[in-house]
């Protein structure tokens, strides 16, 4: 018997035109032979329809103008327990924050990806870091900027971030993905100008110390005994890996394996799996390091729990690259979300 497989993707999320991409590779991959195939599209202004045309019109977007192929409410496929798993293909706010994890917790089906807890956590970059920062995982010094301290006492935080972090510094919102609301700033002119830019995303913002570093991503499948893939690195198009330089500037490059000695790729590996570990994460995430280029001191950056799936996105190249291709890795996504089955 088949398991009934609902595929997720849009939202109201800054990253829908991703998930759309994500979406539209799962299902040019999934093995169809096993699972029955049920596709949900999520517009920008939350309302879920059935989609029954083509892959290319869910990554072109025009799957939302195709009514002839669109049924309404199909939110009640997932409360009516139509279907045995959920795989949400959502990037960002609102599909990786635990949102749609816990609207599947709270159900009863089945989903790919970490639960409510983990997701929730991870998306917010500054909780991720007071949790790590407390078992002693190293990252670089940074400054937690609020909405509300912004606007009382401009003057005061710029000081404080220059005098503790001083320039050049990475300004991000604490809740965003794919690079979006990022910028860098080398005075305070660009630091205001950032922060102005990170707060239309987020009330809570990130400076963080801007290092002269490689980015190493490692991408970690499994439940309670996790395996890591061989690392990557990015070689970015632009000063810093932006949403551009991922997902449009084609001069922007992967390597994998990163150029590392096997020591050091081990030890990359190992350390992604104990913080996937530590922020209790399940089925799958991407765990990214910064390398400092002059003493390879390895420090944490972030971790993505739904990553992208698109052709040229990083989680599934470097499960590729490990022997594990890409109709595989989906089927073992399923068997882990049913394995786990909502602990």
């Amino acid at each position: 018997m088949m398991n009934k497989i609902a595929i997720l993707f849009g939202g109201k999320s800054t990253e829908h035109e991703v998930s759309r991409v994500s979406a539209a590779s799962v299902l040019r991959n999934i093995d169809d032979s096993k699972y029955e195939i049920r596709v949900v599209g999520i517009t920008r202004e939350g309302n879920w329809y059935e989609y029954l045309g083509s892959i290319d019109n869910i990554e072109s977007g025009l799957w939302e103008k195709d009514n002839e192929n669109k049924k309404e409410n199909a939110q009640n496929i997932l409360f009516n327990k139509e279907v045995d798993v959920v795989f949400p293909v959502m990037h960002g706010l609102y599909g990786e924050d635990g949102t749609i994890q816990g609207l599947c917790k709270l159900i009863g089906i089945p989903f790919v990806g970490p639960g409510v807890l983990s997701s929730a956590l991870c998306m917010d970059k500054v909780y991720t870091k007071y949790v790590l920062e407390n078992f002693g995982i190293k990252q670089a010094n940074y400054v937690v900027v609020t909405e509300y301290n912004y606007n009382k006492n401009k003057d005061k935080l710029m000081q404080e971030i220059e005098s503790k972090l001083g320039y050049d510094v990475f300004i991000k919102p604490s809740n965003s993905g794919s690079s979006v609301g990022i910028t860098k700033a080398h005075n305070r002119e660009e630091l205001i100008r950032g922060l102005e830019e990170a707060l239309k995303y987020d009330r809570k913002i990130l400076v963080e110390e801007a290092l002269n570093a490689r980015e190493i991503e490692v991408a970690v499948l499994g439940n309670d005994e996790p395996q890591g893939a061989v690392p990557g690195e990015i070689i970015p198009a632009k000063e810093f890996y932006d949403f551009e330089a991922k997902y449009q500037d084609e001069a922007s490059k992967l390597l994998i394996p990163a150029n590392l000695v096997d020591e050091k790729l081990q030890e990359v590996k190992e350390l992604a799996i104990k913080i996937y570990t530590l922020l209790d994460c399940q089925g799958m995430s991407r765990v990214d390091f910064l390398m400092d280029k002059e003493t390879g001191e390895v420090y944490f950056n972030e971790v993505n729990t739904l990553p992208g799936f698109t052709q040229i996105s990083m989680y599934p190249k470097l499960w590729e690259a490990s022997g594990k291709k890409y109709p595989q890795l989906i089927d073992e996504l399923i068997e882990l979300a049913i394995e786990r089955n909502n602990k």
